[in-house]
């Protein structure tokens, strides 16, 4: 070997089951069905294409796209050609997908056209157009070939339609950056989270692994995944498509959550695998309550459900094992860890209330306010290091230095860890709404929602939601002799935040309480 410069990159999951069984379906959304070597043709396409218009290692180029064959296509094709992908989310508007492609410094953005609920083309082409840095726009249309309201720019097929379907995957070392995924902090601002292939190929090779026990792997069986997550979501692309691809098992795709479209996919698909956070197992079980629909097709291939994203209740989980039969297997992770950091295995019996046990290669420690370890069973801020951890915020080294004290990654999320090893997280330091598995954050909400000319003060709280876990709450002190309705104000929200964020609930007062150091208190908030 030499001195040769070690090599990897995530889309070679892809080549190597291209290589070993091509004929095996790879996705599968609808009556779409692509073999590993139709993904494998179709990503070397999208490469070559990327190649032509001057993208080489490290660019970075933007994806928003749905759950759609599309997304895998254009995710492995930026990743051969040595770039790395920047997922949007399919809810954002064309404010939040500007500061996106110009912090990420995106050269290209891929965008399906969207439809009439999801107006993603739209909003991108009105983004790109205010990011001169971002070079090219490339619209997938939604009949593959046909024209669309965006087709000055160039679509998918026009793009890749003369490019070879061979490609030389670009070697890059284990440390480059694969994805960069944002998040929020306290600041509001978003931040980019570079994810290494190192980082994501571990994190997708050891959540695989989780399912060995479940799998008889005499039988030889083809095994499915349904992913109901967005795939521009970490949780979604990760524990799902790339773990799954990587073991060669086929993954279904279906681009919004339904319960009567879950289920009858599970059915109709013999899905194996499914994650879920705990909104959507309180669906199924509502649909299956209302409707006494036939589990039992369901359960005969179900044999790992999953849940993350928010803690699940009890009851739920219990409901759930009654009527389904099955046991329900949680974890917990951050976009930063890639994102699983630990979970209930089959090794163990689960601990309800608990997120398990750290993965394989994975430290857990919870810390006092003096980095100092607190005892079993004390409340600390949950650190955590281990192969999963990012390589640091994109362009943000105060931040990543910030997060990275004495060697440990610091989550902000508040834990207890019992006498046998198990995570319960108790609380969020950070100032986080957790929204139907969706992270909220109130000071990005709070800094536009300023900008409104009859908004005087706000503060943006979480308050308890039966079905989505915390809904997303304004309360407003409006300027003097300013008026608005609450409807005008939602309206205007709306207009301003993915359909994810803006707040559902909306409190109109004449003061707000002020804390002894002189801002809002929303403890005072949440006490009333």
């Amino acid at each position: 070997m030499g001195n040769s410069p070690t090599t990897l990159n995530l889309a070679s999951i892809v080549t190597h089951h291209a290589r070993l069984t091509p004929e095996k379906e790879a996705v599968v959304w609808n009556e779409t069905r692509l073999t590993y070597a139709q993904l494998d043709a179709m990503s070397n396409k999208v490469a070559n294409a990327l190649v032509k218009m001057g993208i080489s290692r490290g660019d970075k180029v933007a994806l928003n796209c749905p759950n759609l064959p599309y997304f895998p296509i254009v995710y492995y094709g930026i990743m051969k050609a040595g770039a790395v992908v920047v997922p949007l989310c399919v809810l954002f508007k064309a404010r939040e997908i500007a500061y996106q492609l110009e912090d990420s410094d995106a050269k290209a953005v891929f965008v399906f056209e969207g439809t009439d609920e999801l107006p993603m083309g739209a909003e991108t082409k009105k983004a790109f157009d205010d990011v001169p840095s971002c070079e090219h726009l490339i619209v997938m249309t939604k009949d593959m070939l046909g024209g669309s309201p965006l087709t000055e720019h160039k679509t998918l097929t026009q793009t890749i339609g003369m490019e070879s379907d061979e490609f030389e995957v670009y070697p890059t070392a284990p440390d480059d950056t694969c994805s960069i995924l944002y998040t929020s902090g306290t600041t509001g601002k978003p931040k980019g989270a570079e994810l290494s292939h190192f980082n994501i190929f571990m994190n997708a090779m050891v959540a695989w692994e989780l399912h060995f026990p479940a799998v008889d792997f005499t039988k030889n069986e083809g095994l499915t995944c349904l992913i109901t997550l967005p795939l521009f979501h970490t949780t979604g692309q990760t524990v799902q498509m790339n773990a799954n691809l990587y073991a060669g098992n086929r993954i279904v795709l279906l681009p919004r959550f339904d319960a009567k479209a879950t289920l009858e996919t599970m059915a109709k698909e013999k899905v194996n695998f499914w994650v879920g956070v705990p909104t959507m197992y309180w669906a199924l079980l509502k649909y299956v309550d209302e409707t006494g629909f036939d589990v039992r097709p369901v359960v005969e291939n179900l044999k790992v459900p999953t849940s993350g994203g928010a803690p699940m209740p009890v009851e739920v989980m219990k409901r759930f094992n009654e009527v389904f039969g099955l046991r329900v297997l949680e974890g917990y992770g951050l976009t930063e860890t890639s994102p699983i950091a630990s979970f209930n295995q089959f090794a163990k019996p689960s601990k309800p209330g608990t997120v398990g046990q750290p993965l394989f290669g994975v430290e857990i420690k919870c810390f006092d306010e003096n980095d100092n370890g607190v005892p079993r069973g004390e409340r600390g801020e949950v650190c955590i290091r281990g192969h999963l951890i990012m390589k640091g915020y994109y362009k943000r080294p105060d931040a990543t230095a910030e997060a990275f004290r004495n060697g440990w990654f610091h989550t902000g999320d508040i834990g207890i860890i019992d006498d046998d090893g198990y995570l319960a997280i108790v609380d969020r330091k950070k100032d986080m709404i957790l929204r139907g598995g969706y992270n909220v954050y109130p000071r990005e909400l709070e800094e536009v929602i300023m900008t409104h000319p009859a908004v005087s003060l706000v503060a943006v709280l979480g308050v308890p939601d039966e079905k989505m876990g915390e809904e997303v709450k304004a309360y407003i002190v409006l300027k003097e002799g300013a008026q608005l309705s609450e409807a005008e104000f939602i309206s205007w929200c709306k207009e301003q935040f993915a359909a994810n964020k803006y707040p559902r609930h909306v409190e109109f007062r004449d003061s707000l309480p002020i804390g002894n150091t002189g801002k809002i208190s929303k403890l005072a908030l949440r006490e009333e």
